[in-house]
C-alpha cells in the first residue's frame, strides 16, 4: 500500500547535479578544502563519500557503432546522479548508501508462461548471448538526459532461451527488495518490490538490453546492480535495476509507478514531447554535464529512436496510452 504520494517529493525539491557541483567548487575555492558528497547532501554520513567499491573491468565485449556519434556523459555523472529509490529519493543518495547492496551471489527467477521455469545465475546469464556495448542517450521524465555506453546482451536473447508459451503477451519484471541491504525499502514511498513490465514485442526489440556494465566497467550497485533493463526509447523510471524475477504473463503487469500516481505515470512510458507530465513540460532537455546555464535541446519522439520502434505503436492513441 502507498501510504505517502510520490507528489511529496516533487523533482523541483531536488537540487539538480549542476548546481550540487557548483556549490562544491566554490566551497573548496572558498578555502573550506574538498567537502564531502554526503555532507552537502544535507548531513548524511560523511565516510560514505569514500566508500564506493573498487572499479572492475568487464569482458570480453564487442564495442558497435551503435550511437558512436553521441558525445557521453562523464563517468562521473552516470554514477553519481541516479534514480533509485532503493537506496532513497534524492539524486545523490544511491551512490553513498548502495555500497550495502551485495551482488554476487546472484540469480534471476524465470517464471510464467515459459516453458524453461528456473533459476539462473548472473554467471549463465553472461553465457547466453555475446557482451556488446552501445551508446544509448537516455531521458529522465524530469527533463534531464544523459549518453551512456551501456554493456550487455540483448533482451530478446534471454526470452529466446526462455522459450514462451504462446499465453506469454508481457514479460513482468521485479526487483530485489531487501530491507537488510536496501534502506530505501523500509520506507512506504513505494509499494515494494518494484516492478515493471513490457508487451512482448516491446522486450523483443533489438533495442531492449540487459545491462551488466557501462564504460567497459562491471555495473555500479547505484547504477541497478548485477542486471538492469535499458529501453532508450523510454523514460527513465522503465529501467527496473537490480532483477531477481522475470515473469512472463497474459496480462499488462501493474507496475510500481501505475500503481503508486496512475495520473501521472502510464505503463507504456515512452517519450513523447508532445504530452506533458501533470507537473511540467516534456519538450525539452538539458543534459547532465553540461552546465546549470546551458542551452535546453528539444526533446524528440521515441527519444530519437521512431526509426526502431514507432512501429510498435502504430495506430495507438499515444496521449491515451502514455
Amino acid at each position: 500500500m502507498l501510504i505517502r504520494p510520490p507528489s511529496d517529493i516533487p523533482s523541483s525539491a531536488i537540487t539538480p547535479r549542476e548546481i550540487y557541483d557548483d556549490r562544491r567548487r566554490f566551497l573548496k575555492a572558498a578555502g573550506f578544502g574538498i567537502v564531502s558528497g554526503a555532507a552537502i547532501a544535507g548531513g548524511l554520513r560523511p565516510a560514505m563519500a569514500d566508500a564506493a567499491p573498487q572499479r572492475q573491468k568487464i569482458g570480453p565485449y564487442t564495442k558497435t557503432r551503435f550511437g558512436a556519434e553521441e558525445k557521453l556523459t562523464s563517468y562521473d555523472d552516470v554514477t553519481s546522479y541516479n534514480n533509485f529509490y532503493e537506496f532513497g529519493t534524492s539524486k545523490t543518495e544511491p551512490a553513498m548508501e548502495a555500497h550495502t547492496l551485495v551482488t554476487r551471489p546472484w540469480m534471476v527467477s524465470i517464471e510464467g508462461e515459459v516453458k524453461r521455469r528456473k533459476q539462473i545465475s548472473i554467471e549463465d546469464l553472461y553465457k547466453l548471448a555475446p557482451l556488446e556495448e552501445r551508446i544509448y542517450r537516455m531521458r529522465c521524465v524530469e527533463g534531464w538526459s544523459m549518453v551512456i555506453p551501456w554493456v550487455g546482451f540483448p533482451l530478446a536473447e534471454l526470452i529466446k532461451w526462455a522459450e514462451p508459451t504462446g499465453n506469454a503477451r508481457f514479460v513482468e519484471f521485479i526487483s530485489l527488495a531487501d530491507q537488510t541491504m536496501m534502506p530505501g525499502t523500509r520506507s512506504q514511498i513505494l509499494d515494494w518490490p518494484y516492478t515493471e513490465g513490457l508487451r512482448m514485442d516491446e522486450a523483443t526489440n533489438p533495442l531492449a538490453l540487459m545491462a551488466v556494465g557501462l564504460y567497459g566497467e562491471v555495473l555500479p550497485n547505484q547504477n541497478g546492480a548485477p542486471l538492469r533493463l535499458v529501453t532508450p526509447w523510454k523514460y527513465g523510471f522503465k529501467g527496473i535495476k537490480s532483477i531477481v524475477k522475470l515473469r512472463f504473463t497474459d496480462k499488462m503487469p501493474v507496475s510500481s509507478w501505475m500503481k503508486a500516481n496512475p495520473a501521472e505515470y502510464g505503463f507504456y512510458a515512452n517519450v513523447n514531447p508532445e504530452v506533458d507530465h501533470p507537473r511540467w513540460s516534456q519538450a525539452t532537455e538539458r543534459r547532465i554535464g553540461t552546465g546549470l546555464f546551458s542551452k535546453r535541446v528539444k526533446t524528440l519522439m521515441f527519444n530519437g529512436y521512431a526509426e526502431q520502434v514507432a512501429q510498435l505503436y502504430a495506430g495507438m492513441d499515444l496521449r491515451k496510452y502514455f
